[in-house]
């Protein structure tokens, strides 16, 4: 049984940073895909960046420049690091593992299995 759970939602001021944890358990492949997702009231669950098994990185337009997204792949953890916040930015922010595709875009849902619980990104103009 795979569990995911983020950490580090918050509510800032536009302009602030914060910094997004996912600790996975129960996985037991050496190598995964990890991706962020996030979905508002009213919009779709949107991929913003994803780590592949493979170590390549990927960012939503919307993000790049302002995201970062890592992953140790040894404690089972991605991070997001999310700076130069925008109140469109406001969302709740989910992980999941092993999703499909990787490339940032729209997804069909923002649960499932190898899915976490989401936090709270709330940004104020």
């Amino acid at each position: 049984e795979v569990e995911l759970v983020e950490s580090g939602g918050g509510s800032v001021q536009a302009g602030g940073s914060l910094r997004l944890s996912c600790r996975a358990s129960g996985i037991t492949s050496e190598f995964f895909d990890m991706g962020w997702y996030r979905q508002a009231p009213g919009n779709g669950c949107e991929l913003v960046s994803s780590f592949t098994s493979d170590a390549r990185t990927y960012y939503s337009d919307s993000v790049k420049g302002r995201f970062t997204i890592s992953q140790d792949r040894a404690k089972n953890t991605v991070a997001l690091q999310m700076n130069d916040l925008k109140p469109e930015d406001t969302a709740v922010y989910y992980c999941a593992k092993d999703q499909a595709p990787v490339i940032p875009g729209i997804v069909l849902s923002c649960f499932g299995p190898n899915w976490g619980q989401g936090t709270q990104v709330t940004v104020s103009s």
